[in-house]
């Protein structure tokens, strides 16, 4: 288990340059001292999780943030794989998307999403909703420490 406020990896599933940026400045701006990984498609995502390929020596990520418009696999095919899978079932995903669909929310906790977040379009607002994904995940809830997983057969 981490302890509150205990720096952590955190994984940005994100393949909107400008999304990916405010989120940067979000952590900068809140002088979040976890490290911030980020992937831009599906497949990236699961080979970061899976460590596979280039990213055989990846950290696994203790929380998710998970865009669901993604090119290859889209987010709701990830968050599917991670939520199946024993082995990373346990790790927090937050979608954090532009869709306020009421069916992509439905699905996503159907799917065992940890929270669902719409981005704000306004720079402060997605600071602030950063911040308090942060505060929530990171300083107030205690996140498990990855266990590593068994091999695949």
């Amino acid at each position: 288990m981490t302890d509150p406020g205990q720096p952590v990896d955190i994984l940005l599933v994100e393949d909107d340059p400008g999304d990916e940026l405010m989120t940067r400045e979000a952590f900068e701006d809140n002088k979040i001292g976890n490290t911030l990984h980020v992937v831009r498609d599906g497949q990236e995502a699961l080979d970061f999780i899976y460590r596979t390929g280039a990213y055989a020596d990846a950290p696994r990520p203790d929380l998710i943030l998970l865009d669901l418009n993604l090119p290859k696999y889209d987010g709701r095919q990830v968050l599917e794989k991670i939520k199946a899978d024993p082995d990373l079932a346990h790790i927090p995903v937050v979608v954090l998307t532009t869709s306020a669909a009421e069916e992509d929310i439905l699905r996503s906790y159907k799917l065992h999403a940890n929270a669902y977040v719409t981005k704000p379009v306004d720079l402060d607002q997605f600071i602030a909703a950063i911040r308090q994904i942060d505060e929530f995940f990171v300083q107030v809830v205690r996140l498990p420490r990855m266990r590593e997983p068994r091999p695949r057969t």
